[in-house]
């Protein structure tokens, strides 16, 4: 009896203690209520105050101003679909519930015991109780108690059609939007009213990440998730199939990624609006949740280098300009010529004689002009009166179309331009230059987003496969030729070189400096697709399944090129050649602290425990391979027929005065490259500090920039001006040379065999795999000395196997000679002595010789002067 009374006891003393903390944890959330009437007017409950961006030395660069971009609008005003799109996509049973889902929440807690998602556990009244009373970044189970508690009051204090018309208003959509109406405008340019079934789901599927969802970074995730809410809602009876149908359809045919609304973010000061927005919309996928962004007052440590970011700024609004005159100047030149001024009038006549009007070419220039005045004079105009008196539909049917319209002409006649340079040691994007001027029909950061053919400049992707699977070595032999390659279909594919000019036996080095394609593609065909592939990937940062979206495919045209790249992920693989062979992931943030200087997020410090965690897996090449491909590509630079020769400088560019007035040249390497019809202009070059990636060409696929516009003439000029500036005041420093693991050694630049006395001045140094070095001497030089002197022997033997016969040499001139001392005696024993017989003079006269000799041998040795030469 006493045990039992004694737990009787101790468990009403526990029951006591449980309820003493459950009304205390209930007063103090009750107490805290209060707040909810704040809510009807939307007040804030802390202090605005705007993010710093500040640069790798802490100068600021911009401040993200508090001023939300939030247009409030009643739900009475929008279309029933835009609210069934948020109900199917977020709540099913959200006029069902009272705050909460017990099968939610049981779905969710299941999810985070097996570590699977299940799916969220919050309804849209948790979600908004959160956002307005909470930090949703904190992953707590307090945290989602006083979520829910939140939730049943605000049940409690509003309507359903209030909770919902709060959430509108309140919710972060990305792009600094708050609220449904204020996002419309910035991904579809009209009031949120206007939207159609297929806009409202690409808006609701925003609400989990809308860095990740985001249609103009990536649309095709943004299509899979649309058409998944567009079927929901067609399955739940709230949209017939055929109108979801066309409304998807509609909106990927007129969605384009330029028409996006301007908000606070354009009315800041900002010393690098391309940098910047590439750091927001960084700060937005690492701080999701607290959606605090303009008016949390974080100081952001940013990557840039402010020196390197004005000098890239103005070099490339330089080169942009003069590229754009430059396409212009010849463009006009092709409308002068002397052919449109001679079949122009004669069509004109044709179409008047025989009453053919599709031959009137002065109609269709009419209309262009008149086109192209409404374009640029009339529509700006309507734009103005269409915000003065409020027209939306004005804005929405005329000048939004014709905005379209001109965005799409622009593409098709303006050269833009963008560059990246990152630190090779650290990744650190030190400048960037997303396009020309920055502003609200130019915001696509094409460094980081554009996907471009990159042309020859891929090239080297792949000779790192050739080089580590050791079957080439840079003396490689190859043969520049027409050839014929036999696809995996069996079909044929016959490439040609640039200018259609053939070099016959190269070596490998020599057929990367001059960018050749056939020995780059016999390369490729003897590595095998799938190393090439593999490799590249890696050194680009690619996963396997973005292959076959970028194109990717085993085809001999990816030798040239023909894939899909961003200008940063170019960046990274040439800057693991500079680092060793190291991977390097290139970032903008290093650090965030709140308002009060506390680090609230280091990204750095994640990605370098990232890589540790990777060990060797970190290494993408070896520091032997990565070296080699370094050593060849320094030829591009300093080669004079290297392709990033005259851009460079060929290296004087790079040239500098240490304190004791001596010059140096900082080492540098690299590749261009431009694609076909001469759409695309690249140049990608590294130093030992930095790795710096330069594009030029159209947004829009299939232009021509012309054949005077290429990646040596036009990005080569301006990588080497940049370069030149980013390395002031830095001292010499040569490329890592691994201490073991490759050899260095002097060749026949013609054969690649080791130096023989023969190979004269055909020489060059380059640098081996250990264990790939050539063995042999040069039999190239040696070869063709010793058959000059078999072919002179064989022709000499072969002139008499003719029939001719040998020629021999007489002299049948008498000789004279002052012989009168013979006279006499002395005369006459001579000639008893020798036996000859001649004539001789007496006195001043003379006696002649003649005399038979067989030249054959020593005319044969006067043509072959060192005949044993070889056998000695």
């Amino acid at each position: 009896m006493k045990k039992i009374r004694r737990k009787i006891i101790i468990a009403g003393i526990a029951a006591l203690l449980c309820a003493g903390l459950i009304g205390a944890f209930t007063g103090a959330l009750l107490g805290m209520t209060r707040h909810l009437k704040n809510n009807e007017h939307f007040i804030e409950f802390a202090t605005a105050l705007p993010t710093k961006l500040l640069d790798i030395n802490g100068e600021l660069i911009t401040e993200f101003a508090s001023d939300e971009k939030r247009e409030i609008i009643t739900i009475a005003e929008l279309p029933q679909h835009v609210i069934d799109a948020l109900i199917t996509r977020e709540d099913n049973i959200f006029f069902k519930h009272a705050g909460f889902s017990l099968k939610a929440i049981t779905r969710a807690v299941i999810g985070q015991l097996i570590r699977r998602q299940l799916g969220g556990g919050s309804t849209l009244t948790q979600q908004i109780a959160g956002t307005l009373y909470l930090d949703r970044t904190e992953i707590s189970v307090i945290r989602k108690i006083k979520e829910l508690w939140w939730a049943i009051q605000m049940e409690r204090r509003y309507s359903k059609q209030e909770i919902l018309e709060l959430y509108f208003n309140k919710v972060y959509l990305g792009g600094g939007t708050y609220g449904i109406n204020a996002a419309s405008k910035y991904y579809f340019g009209h009031s949120a009213r206007e939207m159609t079934p297929a806009e409202a789901a690409i808006l609701v599927i925003q609400l989990s990440n809308p860095g990740h969802y985001n249609p103009f970074e990536y649309p095709n995730r943004a299509m899979d998730r649309q058409r998944y809410v567009l079927n929901e809602m067609t399955a739940a009876g709230l949209l017939t199939k055929e109108d979801a149908d066309r409304s998807f359809e509609d909106f990927w045919l007129n969605f384009d990624y330029t028409r996006i609304s301007s908000s606070a973010y354009y009315m800041r000061e900002d010393k690098a609006p391309w940098f910047s927005e590439f750091a927001r919309k960084e700060l937005e996928k690492l701080m999701y949740g607290t959606m605090d962004v303009y008016t949390g007052g974080y100081t952001v440590h940013t990557t840039m280098n402010m020196k390197h970011q004005t000098a890239a700024q103005n070099i490339m609004n330089r080169y942009i300009t003069w590229a754009n005159n430059s396409y212009k100047q010849t463009a006009s030149n092709v409308r002068k010529s002397n052919a449109a001024a001679t079949y122009i009038p004669m069509t004109e006549l044709l179409s008047l004689i025989f009453d053919i009007p599709q031959l009137k070419i002065s109609e269709q220039r009419n209309e262009v002009i008149a086109m192209g005045a409404f374009k640029n004079d009339i529509n700006p105009a309507l734009d103005v009166l269409s915000l003065m008196f409020g027209m939306e539909e004005l804005r929405v049917d005329v000048v939004n179309r014709t905005t379209a319209l001109a965005g799409e002409s622009r593409k098709k006649q303006k050269i833009e331009g963008t560059m990246i340079a990152i630190e090779n040691a650290t990744g650190y994007i030190t400048a960037m230059v997303g396009g020309s001027e920055y502003g609200q029909d130019n915001q696509f950061i094409r460094a980081v987003q554009a996907r471009i053919q990159p042309g020859s400049s891929f090239k080297p992707l792949y000779y790192t496969a050739a080089i580590d699977s050791k079957k080439f070595t840079p003396t490689s032999l190859i043969y520049d030729v027409p050839t014929i390659f036999n696809k995996e279909d069996g079909t044929l594919y016959i490439p040609q070189n640039n200018k259609g000019a053939w070099y016959g036996s190269v070596q490998l080095w020599y057929a990367l400096t001059k960018s050749m394609n056939i020995p780059s593609l016999k390369i490729l065909r003897d590595i095998g697709f799938d190393a090439a592939i593999n490799q590249a990937a890696a050194l680009l940062g690619l996963k396997q399944e973005e292959l076959a979206e970028r194109k990717f495919e085993r085809v001999y045209p990816l030798g040239l090129g023909i894939c899909s790249v961003r200008p940063v992920e170019m960046a990274r693989a040439f800057a693991i050649f500079a680092n060793q062979g190291k991977e390097v992931i290139p970032m903008a943030i290093r650090s965030v602290e709140d308002r009060n200087g506390k680090v609230i997020l280091n990204p750095e410090k994640e990605i370098r425990l990232a890589q540790q965690e990777k060990g060797e897996a970190a290494q993408i090449l070896s520091p032997q391979t990565a070296y080699v491909m370094t050593d060849l590509l320094t030829n591009t630079v300093v080669h004079p027929e290297g392709t990033l020769g005259y851009g460079s400088g060929w290296g004087k560019k790079l040239q500098y005065k240490n304190e004791n007035g001596k010059n140096y040249i900082i080492p540098a390497a690299g590749k261009t490259g431009t694609t076909q019809n001469w759409s695309d202009a690249w140049a990608i070059g590294f130093t030992p500090y930095y790795t710096a990636a330069f594009w030029f060409g159209f947004d829009a696929k299939g232009e021509s920039m012309g054949t005077a516009l290429n990646g040596s003439s036009l990005p080569g000029p301006a990588w080497g001006d940049f370069m030149s500036i980013a390395h002031e005041g830095l001292p010499y420093k040569p490329f890592t040379k691994p201490a073991t693991g490759i050899v260095e050694a002097t060749v026949c630049s013609v054969s690649g065999g080791i130096l023989s006395p023969a190979c004269g001045a055909n020489r060059t140094t380059k640098v081996f795999l250990e264990g790939t070095q050539p063995a042999g001497l040069c039999e190239l030089h040696t070869n063709r000395e010793r058959a000059e002197f078999l072919g002179a022997q064989r022709l000499f033997s072969e002139y008499f196997m003719t029939g001719l016969k040998e020629e021999k040499i007489k002299d049948k001139a008498g000789l004279t000679l002052d012989l009168s001392f013979l006279d006499g005696e002395a005369g006459e024993k001579y000639r008893n002595f020798t036996g000859k017989s001649g004539s001789t003079s007496t006195g001043f006269g003379t006696r002649n010789y003649s005399e038979e000799s067989d030249s054959t041998q020593n005319d044969t040795d006067k043509r072959l002067p060192n005949s044993n030469k070889f056998f000695d």
